[in-house]
């Protein structure tokens, strides 16, 4: 593959790099920073040969390319000259949890490698420690421990440098700070302190005797604090002397913070949430790894997952092993995996087949965005099956507690970072959850997934061939679905939401309301009003399943400016009104208000028409769904 060609077909269909604010990316994603998100070609994108998908979330427009990311990175970074990728903060206009995510996002990403690293030499250590290769009193395992020891050791010096990106400031003095953490004379006053009982004192601030080696939260609020000190320090720097007067103004001022305020805040909220997982591992310690089990494909599909992995990172420095994340992650990868799999084993189509046996042992190694956006996504029950799969094998990883001692890519290589403690039973019951993981997903993978048949021509308009072949299907074959609400009708691709826009609930169209109030679209009953009344499930006489989703993200309004007018249980018929809602108001709250109207069982048919691109009113046929 030419990855200079595809780096600039890419950098082209975002928008040029005068579009490109910030660059970097993970395992499998080109993570972009866009000035203007609009001008990026989405659809044509998709179409180009090397890229796998394209997913916008937590401000950040991501482009999946699978193992050969690094390769596609550099050629698009020499084009664009890009320094760092932060984002400018007067472009920030995005909501808090946007932003957190981006920014846990930004600092994480780049330090991966180091971290990943030290989990693949500690794994191999402790492999070869199990089999009696080598002792742990040997100096060939001590060489190669305080090796893998460094990453994590040194992990403030790390994260000050990515933060420091992230933050728009210094990176120098930035990992100077960091230093000054982890400094010998530091350290050894601590001890001593803690040992006396002695407080530490800077003339009469104390300082509070916390360790600071492998942390992850303080230096992060060290160099979030530097990004605002060090513009102040260029303000009133004279500027003959600035030179000068600036880094030390900098380091003097953010340094004592970090010791007597900020480092110990970092050092409590990180204890604190080592101490919540302790409890929630004691009373319902299988709760969390089987909802995350499940729930990864969608948290990677979004890139949420960033803001997840922290905590398994903190888990492990502060208790020395997590049971939560990487345990779940584990399952869950295994699953996307097994299910993939299936689908490779399966199928009878020869592209489909080489895509899947490449994106299957890659998923079951660790690194699962090809399994999930070239073969899990696109025909979905691969998807469902590895959902399953993943929440069952998360199950058994909490319900055994299963403890991993040195991270990694959640995955077979990584499987010895289990190996810790007095015997090998974290190991023996991570290879069990992962297997567990494996053969469900595999199976319900096999069995529920077809290859697809040549796919039927989709109209946007109403034209005369696609209503004689509609008419020409028995009604008895078909099932109708009526407009619920007056607006235009438009594909789900024009959702901004990847769940409804990738069809992940199923196939449907989307209406853009011109009036506040939703119709039933089926003669049927009325399965669930969600409590916060922005939806409404319905089940058609003929075992047709529909969900209108009202607005994107509006579950957040918790029921304002809606109206019930059924509940569940209530038979209506076509027509009856089913909700009441002031699209006026909820735009003002910064939501959108289209409206997916979603055929949730889809898989039950052969094919779905629909009718888009057109002025709709409550009555009118919008889906037909085929059997």
């Amino acid at each position: 593959m030419d990855y200079n060609q595809l780096g600039k077909t890419i950098l082209q269909l975002v928008g040029g790099k005068e579009n490109v604010s910030g660059l970097t990316h993970c395992a499998t994603r080109l993570r972009f920073n866009l000035v203007n998100e609009s001008k990026a070609q989405t659809d044509e994108l998709k179409k180009v040969k090397g890229v796998m998908g394209v997913v916008s979330s937590g401000r950040q427009y991501q482009v999946i390319i699978g193992s050969d990311v690094a390769n596609v990175y550099k050629p698009i970074v020499a084009l664009c000259d890009i320094k760092d990728s932060n984002v400018p903060k007067q472009e920030d206009k995005k909501n808090i949890g946007a932003k957190f995510i981006d920014t846990i996002s930004g600092i994480f990403t780049p330090i991966l490698p180091a971290i990943t690293a030290a989990g693949m030499l500690k794994a191999v250590l402790s492999l070869l420690v199990a089999f009696g290769v080598v002792s742990s009193s040997d100096q060939s395992y001590q060489i190669i421990n305080f090796m893998a020891d460094a990453a994590f050791y040194f992990l403030p010096i790390l994260l000050a440098n990515s933060a420091a990106k992230k933050f728009g400031c210094n990176q120098y003095l930035a990992m100077m700070l960091g230093g000054v953490l982890l400094h010998p004379t530091f350290v050894s006053m601590v001890a001593a302190a803690t040992e006396s009982g002695e407080t530490i004192k800077l003339g009469f601030l104390p300082i509070y005797g916390a360790s600071y080696s492998s942390s992850v939260i303080p230096i992060i609020l060290i160099i979030w604090f530097m990004s605002y000190v060090e513009p102040i320090a260029d303000r009133i720097s004279p500027k003959a002397v600035k030179f000068f007067t600036k880094p030390l103004i900098t380091a003097l001022v953010v340094g004592i913070a970090g010791l007597v305020v900020l480092g110990p805040i970092g050092y409590i909220i990180a204890n604190f949430i080592a101490a919540a997982i302790t409890t929630m591992e004691t009373y319902c310690a299988w709760l969390v790894p089987t909802l995350l089990g499940g729930l990864f494909p969608l948290l990677v599909m979004t890139g949420t997952h960033y803001g997840i992995i922290p905590i398994g990172i903190n888990n492990r420095m502060t208790l020395g092993y997590d049971t939560i994340v990487y345990p779940a992650n584990l399952a869950s990868n295994i699953a996307q995996g097994g299910a993939t799999l299936a689908v490779a084993i399966k199928s009878k189509v020869s592209e489909i087949k080489q895509l899947a046996s490449s994106a299957g042992i890659t998923a079951v190694c660790g690194i699962t965005e090809p399994a999930l956006y070239g073969i899990n996504m696109r025909f979905k029950t691969p998807l469902y099956s590895a959902v399953i799969g993943g929440a069952v094998g998360g199950l058994f990883m909490g319900l055994f507690r299963v403890r991993n001692y040195s991270g990694g890519s959640p995955g077979l290589m990584t499987l010895p970072s289990y190996i810790g403690g007095d015997s090998l039973r974290d190991l023996g019951f991570a290879c069990v959850g992962a297997a567990i993981a494996f053969v469900i997903s595999f199976i319900i993978s096999f069995v529920l997934y077809h290859d697809p048949v040549e796919e039927k021509q989709k109209t946007t308009q109403p034209t005369e061939q696609s209503e004689k072949a509609a008419s020409s299907i028995a009604a008895s074959s078909c099932s109708e679905v009526y407009a619920p609400i007056k607006g235009k009708c438009v594909p789900l691709s024009e959702v901004n939401d990847p769940t409804f826009a990738e069809e992940i609930l199923g196939k449907g169209v989307a209406i853009v309301p011109a009036e506040g109030k939703v119709f039933s679209p089926v003669q049927g009953k009325v399965e669930m009003v969600f409590d916060t009344l922005h939806a409404v499930a319905l089940t058609a006489e003929d075992g047709t399943e529909i969900l209108i989703h009202v607005g994107l993200d509006t579950v957040k309004l918790n029921g304002k400016h809606y109206k019930a007018c059924v509940k569940s249980g209530d038979s209506v018929k076509v027509g009856d009104l089913l909700l009441e809602f002031d699209p006026d108001a909820i735009k003002s709250e910064g939501y959108d208000v289209i409206t997916p109207v979603i055929v949730s069982n889809s898989g039950d048919f052969g094919d779905i028409l629909t009718v888009t691109g057109q002025d709709v009113q409550p009555g009118d046929s919008i889906i037909k769904a085929i059997r």
